[in-house]
């Protein structure tokens, strides 16, 4: 990491000259001594799994199903579709999406960073650009405690990084 305090005294902001995102600083820090393991249930399996490898869980009939859909960038950019669903075993409710990227790949997804509009997802912490970026999980269809932090705080991090004017003083 190249980072450095912006001015000479103890308590200073850090700051780089690279990309803080991917440095992980600032707003886009995540916690360094975080387990490198996936979170359990009660029974020891993996509390977060891709729904592509359930066989009890479906989306309500009244609620929208996000597979199929388009996600849309913060610059309005369509990065990919949404190509499955993680769910935590333990509190029954959605927790990320997989998006197959249009330049190929994937990209985790956190729920808390998605709004649905017309039956698009729109992210609007992280630019087209960025998706080909977010931290990926080591174990396909496992995903640990740190890599969760490190995925959630890359998007975190865009709201404040993603475009330079955004990390400027509002006057």
């Amino acid at each position: 990491m190249s980072t450095r305090p912006f001015v000479p005294h103890p308590g200073a902001p850090i700051v780089t000259d690279k990309d803080p995102m991917k440095e992980g600083i600032g707003a886009a820090a995540w916690a360094t001594d975080r387990a490198d393991r996936p979170d359990l249930t009660h029974d020891g399996r993996p509390r977060i799994q891709p729904v592509s490898v359930q066989t009890d869980f479906h989306v309500d009939p009244s609620s929208p199903d996000p597979m199929g859909m388009t996600v849309v960038a913060g610059d309005d950019v369509e990065v990919g579709t949404v190509t499955d669903m993680w769910v935590d075993l333990a509190e029954p409710q959605l927790r990320y999406l997989t998006v197959t990227l249009n330049e190929g790949g994937t990209a985790i997804l956190p729920i808390g960073y998605c709004k649905l509009r017309g039956g698009q997802i729109r992210v609007m912490s992280i630019f087209g650009k960025h998706f080909a970026d977010v931290p990926q999980p080591k174990t396909p269809g496992q995903i640990t405690l740190l890599e969760e932090d490190k995925i959630v705080a890359w998007y975190a991090g865009g709201y404040r990084y993603a475009e330079p004017i955004r990390n400027e003083p509002l006057i």
